[in-house]
């Protein structure tokens, strides 16, 4: 059985949608899944063990560009038995129905009747979850979805993870503590520099050494935190933001003793690696894309107009976040990763 999965635009959820690739798994052993997504994607789905190919889609968020579709749709035809489709845009459908994928299932959204022939409909209550949104999708309409559910699990090779260890001049010789200061869906989900410095300090006061990973976008954020740092422990911080490839940010916070991040998609990544993790909520809601490892902790104050799921404060005074204080942080931290986790 081969199955051509057209995978999310978002880093989290790529992350999340490995339930799916794992339900497939459990109920055809055998079969062959590629994901079709953006070339960004690759380094992760290259360290999902389900996967077989990733296949680059090369067209940006949101365009349509019908003949390059259809383009790639006529170059795969023949290939697939079935096609799942995890966003619910329009644009989603086309290529698997211009390759003529007997079975094409996905979630009723934007007109898709005729491009898709195997239609369900949400019903939100039943699956509150984004992952069981995406599990539902491997097994037959009403069907039960199996417990406990299976959790996203990034592999990482020793060779790429040692490699990406020299480049960057990083030794294990101190705990490590990463922070996720970024998050590209806005200011709103941005917990303050000011308070990660003071995180940041406490720690590296223990003993540990301090990472910080985001895009290029995030960069001045990670200065910012070091620069609040005293010289002889600014020494001890690392701002590998907008420096470090997807790839070798994957690797890197694999060696993570402790995570603290925002709700973003690197948070997702560092619940993939299983690491320790304290996730920082303001103006969005755990409830939905929650982060899955085994060790979490989620630190939010839930005042009285949060979660308001807004990119920016709708009031300018970003309380959700900015009155969530460091201690917070710290203390949760203590309740995780007490011991320094070993890496082979």
């Amino acid at each position: 059985m081969r199955i051509l999965i057209v995978g999310p635009s978002w880093v989290g959820d790529m992350v999340m949608a490995q339930t799916l690739f794992q339900c497939m798994k459990q109920r055809h052993p055998q079969c062959e899944i590629d994901v079709l997504a953006p070339e960004w994607s690759r380094p992760i789905l290259e360290r999902m063990p389900e996967v077989r190919t990733a296949l680059s889609f090369p067209l940006g968020h949101g365009a349509l560009e019908l003949a390059t579709r259809r383009r790639i749709g006529k170059s795969l035809k023949g290939q697939y038995d079935q096609a799942i489709l995890l966003p619910n845009s329009l644009k989603s459908a086309l290529v698997p129905f211009f390759a003529g994928i007997p079975k094409r299932t996905g979630w009723r959204g934007e007109f898709r009747y005729g491009l898709l022939n195997d239609v369900r409909t949400l019903d939100k209550q039943r699956y509150p979850l984004m992952i069981e949104r995406f599990m539902a999708l491997a097994y037959d309409k009403g069907a039960e979805l199996p417990r406990p559910y299976p959790k996203p699990s990034l592999q990482i090779e020793t060779a790429s993870r040692d490699a990406a260890l020299g480049k960057f001049g990083l030794s294990l010789d101190r705990p490590v503590l990463a922070l996720c200061p970024g998050a590209e869906f806005g200011e709103s989900k941005r917990w303050p520099s000011e308070h990660y410095a003071m995180v940041a300090e406490a720690k590296i006061r223990e003993g540990w050494q301090v990472w910080l990973f985001g895009s290029k976008n995030d960069h001045a954020v990670g200065e910012s935190i070091r620069e609040r740092l005293i010289p002889g422990l600014r020494e001890e911080s690392m701002n590998l933001s907008g420096g470090t490839s997807l790839a070798e940010a994957i690797d890197l916070l694999s060696c993570a003793d402790a995570v603290v991040s925002n709700d973003s998609g690197l948070m997702h990544v560092a619940a993939a690696l299983n690491r320790p993790l304290v996730a920082v909520y303001g103006s969005t809601s755990p409830g939905f894309t929650p982060p899955l490892a085994d060790e979490v902790e989620i630190v939010r104050l839930g005042i009285e107009c949060s979660p308001c799921f807004d990119r920016t404060c709708r009031f300018g005074h970003y309380n959700c976040l900015r009155l969530l204080e460091p201690d917070s942080v710290i203390q949760a931290l203590g309740r995780i990763g007490a011991a320094p986790v070993e890496v082979a």
